[in-house]
């Protein structure tokens, strides 16, 4: 148990570098070989993950350059609708890719004969009880800071070499297996998104067929769906026989509508549960689904007091205000669930039928840059029912929607098994991580429950 475990402090065991403060002269949107590590690379909870990338193409000082396996910390909350301080990861090995050590970030390195391991350590600071303890002793009003000398002063239970070992393999090996389902995701969604650029953007089966020739990597009867040339229209030249509409219109064609979500004044703060019906709110919407890491809950009575805000599969929630141009896709799973504060309801009508071709055109850069330019606000982006409603949209002709439908809902469907299955597997990481970290769980248990 803990209580045999010795008392140990970080100062003893470890030191806390500060980051680079890289210059903005040298950031860049185009891709480069090296990427900044930024508080936006930490997952809610902790954990590495990708992120909007942030492009370098100036000098590199040799000592800011990070290793694969090294640990580093959030320094500073950016208040992305939770507290970012104190998170901990590991720098993933990306072919490709050199992350440096930026500002605002900390580099944890284990002082030499020091009895504690990196890997340890890392789940050790995605602890409630260190990150609780960084946040308490903080400083800053609007945004909190931390430093190495307030993270190092931090007191634990050392687990002995082979029980660190032990507790590093079985979280490891959760976030490993999470890993690996998020990235199977990443390429499913650039299968789809290549054949909504292919279908839709580029329109390369009737550029092939205005050419005499056969569109590739498509069978007869699909590429007889295609026309053979183009027509002018207020979009400039699309298909012919293909119609540009906006959005209002397209769900009044097909039985839906657009609507805003609960005012606060219909959903409290003192509204929300431990456990309940999740609520989907700007902050959920990650890579054009509907993320449970951070999900607020309300109960069953809250529920059927808002059930005009009930979600169907099919449905679109977007961000209404902020990053305005971010929505996602509700499935199956998220039936049932309220589409939140903060979100934009847009529902096609039960008489749509490809919810993936609608998505994946919201999500094109096109329609992207459109929500941006049209979005009202001074200091903060805000779209409302009427902007969205007036997105343009070119309306293939439905046996085109069909067949594509037919292609894609393949790749979604598994997207969402993915999503799920991972979302349950970091359900197990969080349960099993204080357990271990605090000794209350020993490792056979542990093992026993990871299988």
């Amino acid at each position: 148990m803990s209580s045999e475990w010795p008392d140990a402090r970080l100062e003893d065991l470890i030191t806390v570098k500060h980051g680079f403060a890289f210059k903005g002269e040298h950031f860049t949107d185009q891709s480069t070989v090296h990427q900044l590590v930024t508080p936006g690379n930490f997952a809610i909870g902790g954990g590495f993950q990708l992120g909007k990338p942030k492009f370098y193409s100036g000098p590199v000082p040799p000592d800011y350059v990070l290793n694969r396996g090294d640990v580093v910390v959030t320094m500073t909350d950016l208040s992305r609708g939770g507290d970012t301080l104190g998170f901990a990861g590991v720098v993933p090995e990306t072919p490709g890719t050199v992350w440096l050590h930026n500002q605002r970030i900390g580099l944890v390195q284990v002082k030499p004969g020091a009895p504690v391991r990196a890997g340890y350590l890392h789940y050790m600071l995605r602890s409630a009880e260190y990150r609780h303890w960084v946040v308490s002793t903080a400083t800053g009003s609007t945004v909190k800071h931390t430093s190495p000398g307030r993270i190092c002063s931090y007191g634990f239970k050392l687990p002995p070499a082979a029980e660190q070992i032990g507790i590093e393999a079985i979280l490891t090996a959760l976030d490993d297996r999470i890993a690996l389902l998020r990235e199977t995701n990443a390429t499913l969604e650039a299968i789809a998104q290549a054949l909504f650029k292919s279908w839709f953007v580029d329109f390369d089966p009737v550029r092939a067929k205005q050419q005499g020739l056969v569109p590739a990597g498509m069978d007869e009867a699909t590429a007889a769906l295609f026309p053979d040339s183009f027509e002018e229209s207020a979009l400039g030249l699309v298909p012919k026989g293909w119609e540009c509409i906006d959005l209002a219109e397209l769900t009044k064609r097909f039985g839906g509508s657009i609507q805003t979500g609960p005012f606060g004044s219909q959903l409290h703060a003192s509204d929300y549960v431990e456990s309940g019906v999740p609520v989907v709110m700007p902050k959920d919407i990650v890579n054009r689904r509907a993320s449970t890491e951070s999900v607020a809950r309300v109960g069953t009575a809250d529920a059927d007091r808002l059930s005009r805000h009930k979600l169907q599969a099919g449905d679109i929630v977007f961000s209404r205000r902020g990053d305005v141009e971010r929505h996602a896709l509700i499935t199956e799973r998220e039936v049932g669930w309220l589409c939140g504060t903060g979100c934009l309801l847009l529902r096609s009508g039960p008489q749509w039928k490809s919810a993936g071709f609608l998505s994946m055109l919201l999500d094109a850069p096109r329609a992207r840059t459109w929500l941006v330019q049209h979005a009202v606000g001074a200091t903060m982006p805000n779209l409302n029912t009427a902007i969205l409603g007036s997105v343009p949209v070119v309306l293939p002709l439905p046996p085109v929607l069909s067949a594509f439908e037919e292609l894609v809902s393949v790749t979604e469907k598994q997207r969402s098994r993915n999503a799920s299955m991972a979302e349950t597997l970091a359900t197990l990481r969080d349960t099993l991580l204080p357990r271990l970290i605090s000794g209350q769980l020993r490792l056979p248990q542990a093992e026993a429950l990871a299988a």
